[in-house]
């Protein structure tokens, strides 16, 4: 749980300085890029943790399966966003690509951790 409140104040802490930053007209395309990347984040590395604490010879396949269904759901997602929302391209993208990256780090070093920590208690 603590990963996933790392990831939820980092999210809102650094949505809402870019807002103030640049101001309400790209708000918007802010929440948005955020959204997405940040609910897939928090939900994946539930199903990770809880894999991991359960069979961790698991988690690869969990991953990998994890992966494809993130394929097509941010496909879907960047679509209906830009199309159907007609968000502003540009700062959607950035804030997109800024949070799918981050978020994404954020889970591997979080991994890395579990993975050291668990190695650690087998032993």
């Amino acid at each position: 749980m603590r990963t996933v409140a790392w990831m939820v104040g980092v999210s809102v802490v650094t949505a809402m300085a870019a807002i103030a930053w640049f101001g309400t007209r790209i708000g918007a395309e802010v929440v948005f890029g955020m959204l997405a990347p940040l609910v897939i984040a928090i939900g994946s590395w539930v199903l990770i943790e809880q894999a991991y604490r359960r069979t961790p010879e698991r988690v690869t396949g969990l991953m990998v399966a994890g992966f494809a269904g993130k394929m097509v759901f941010f496909g879907v997602y960047v679509a209906v966003m830009l199309k159907g929302l007609a968000l502003q391209p540009v700062p959607f993208v950035a804030s997109f690509t800024g949070y799918f990256i981050a978020l994404h780090v954020m889970e591997a070093l979080a991994l890395r951790q579990l993975f050291a920590n668990g190695s650690r208690e087998a032993r």
